[in-house]
C-alpha cells in the first residue's frame, strides 16, 4: 500500500496545476489548464476502476464507490490545485528513502532540521521534497493520492459500508474552489476534507474571512506646480497600509488572533489599488475589523482629499457551525482513531479549506491531515508514513460510518 501511494502522488505531482488568482476572480474554472487534465486523468482512473463518477459544468470530480447500504453515506474531498505563491508548476520531486534526520540541501533551498524537529519522527521513513526550485504540492496533491487509494481498495476491503462519496475540487487555493458544487449529485451530509498538515492533527474550525478591495483616485499634476493641487494616492495607500494594526498582522499573530494583511499593493500619483485580508475566529470580530477597515479609508479621504473605494465582501466563515450541528462528524474521526490507537490533536485552521464553503450548505466538514510541512514554500516536505497513517484513518472512517 506504502508503495503504491506513493507512486499515486508522484504522478499527480507531474502535473502542471498552479492555480491563478486573476483568472480565477475573472471567471475561468478552473484556473489553470493543467487542473483539468489531472481531473479528467483522475476521472479516467477511477472510470478503469468501475467506480461511478460525474463529472459536469461544475468541474468538480465527483465519484461514489457503492456500497450494501448499511451505515450512512460518507464523503472525502481534496483539491487537485497548487498555490502560485512560489513557482508552482514544472515540480521534480526527491525521494529520500531510509532518511537519516539532517539538513535537507536542495541546490540553494535548506530544510534546516532545527526549524524542522517533526522530521526527527521519520528517521528510517520516506521523505519527499521537491528539487527546490519549486513548491513541491503536497497541497493537497497528498490528499489525492490518499483518496485515490482509497476509492482503489474500496471494492476490496473486506468490511461492509454503505456508499462512499469523493470529491476533487479546482482552485482552492483561490478561495473559489466551491464556487460551483455538485449538489443534486451528493448524498452525503458529512465531507472530510483532506487537505490537513503535521501528522494527528485535526482541524474542525477556521477563520471567517473576508477580502477589501481598495482603489483610490488621486491627481497627478506637474511636481513643480503641485502645491494645493496634487493629490497623492501613493500617499494614501502608505498611510491606510501603515495604519493597520502592526500587532495584528499575519506574522504577529497566531493560534485564535485574528488579522488585517495588506498585498497586490500598485500605486502611481494617479491612481493605486490593493487588497487588505481579514481574518477573525468570531464573525463578531470580522465586522469590528471591516469597519475599522472604513473608517481607515474614510481617514485618507479626509487627510489626503483622494477618492477612496473600500469595497469588502465576505469569502469564507467559520465552519464550526455546521460541525458542531452535526456531531457524529467529529465523533466517528475520534471513534476510527481510538481503534488504530492514533493520538489526535484538535487545533483551529488560520486559513480556510473547501470545508468552510462545504459549511454553507450544511455539510459537516472537519479536515484530516496529510502529514505536510512547510506549505506553499521551496522547503515543503511530506512523510510517506504520515500519508499512509491519513489514508489508515479514511479507511477507518468509512467503517465507523458502517456501524
Amino acid at each position: 500500500m506504502r508503495e503504491d501511494l506513493l507512486q499515486r502522488f508522484l504522478d499527480y505531482l507531474s502535473y502542471d496545476t498552479m492555480s491563478s488568482p486573476c483568472n480565477a476572480s475573472a471567471g475561468m474554472r478552473p484556473s489553470s489548464d493543467g487542473q483539468e487534465k489531472l481531473l479528467l486523468h483522475l476521472k479516467d482512473c477511477l472510470d478503469a476502476m468501475g467506480i461511478e463518477t460525474y463529472y459536469g459544468d461544475e468541474k468538480v470530480l465527483a465519484a461514489r464507490v457503492k456500497g450494501s447500504g448499511d451505515g450512512r453515506t460518507v464523503g472525502f474531498m481534496a483539491h487537485v490545485d497548487t498555490a502560485d505563491d512560489v513557482p508552482g508548476n514544472g515540480v521534480r520531486p526527491v525521494v529520500h528513502r531510509s532518511f537519516v534526520p539532517a539538513d535537507i540541501h536542495l541546490g540553494d533551498t535548506v530544510i534546516k532540521l532545527d526549524e524542522n524537529p517533526d522530521l526527527l519522527k521519520y528517521s528510517g521513513g520516506t521523505i519527499i521534497t521537491s528539487s527546490g526550485d519549486t513548491l513541491l504540492g503536497a497541497d493537497d496533491k497528498a490528499g489525492v493520492a490518499i483518496l485515490m487509494e482509497c476509492a482503489s481498495r474500496l471494492p476490496s476491503c473486506g468490511f461492509p459500508h454503505a456508499d462512499v462519496e469523493f470529491y476533487f475540487t479546482p482552485d482552492e487555493e483561490t478561495g473559489h474552489g466551491l464556487d460551483s458544487f455538485p449538489g443534486h449529485w451528493t448524498a452525503s451530509d458529512v465531507i472530510y476534507t483532506v487537505d490537513g498538515e503535521e501528522e494527528g492533527i485535526i482541524e474542525s474550525e477556521c477563520f471567517n474571512a473576508a477580502v477589501a478591495n481598495i482603489a483610490i483616485k488621486g491627481n497627478a499634476v506637474h511636481l513643480g506646480s503641485a502645491r494645493g493641487v496634487m493629490r497623492n494616492a501613493v500617499a494614501a495607500a502608505a498611510f491606510m497600509v501603515s495604519s493597520l494594526p502592526g500587532s495584528e498582522s499575519p506574522e504577529a499573530t497566531d493560534g485564535r488572533y485574528g488579522y488585517y494583511a495588506a498585498d497586490n499593493l500598485k500605486a502611481s500619483i494617479a491612481e493605486a489599488s490593493f487588497e487588505i485580508y481579514i481574518r477573525d475566529f468570531s464573525y463578531s470580530g470580522l465586522e469590528r475589523r471591516i469597519e475599522t477597515v472604513r473608517a481607515i479609508a474614510e481617514a485618507a479621504r479626509h487627510i489626503y482629499r483622494v477618492e477612496v473605494e473600500a469595497d469588502v465582501s465576505v469569502q469564507y466563515r467559520n465552519m464550526k457551525g455546521a460541525t458542531e450541528r452535526r456531531p457524529e462528524a467529529l465523533g466517528m474521526l475520534y471513534s476510527a482513531a481510538e481503534k488504530l490507537s492514533m493520538r489526535l490533536e484538535s487545533r483551529p485552521i488560520r486559513g480556510g479549506t473547501d470545508g468552510a464553503a462545504l459549511a454553507a450548505f450544511g455539510i459537516a466538514s472537519p479536515n484530516i491531515f496529510t502529514g505536510a510541512h512547510n506549505l506553499h514554500s521551496k522547503k515543503e516536505w511530506i512523510a510517506l508514513e504520515a500519508m499512509e497513517s491519513s489514508l489508515s484513518l479514511v479507511m477507518g472512517i468509512i467503517r465507523e460510518a458502517a456501524r
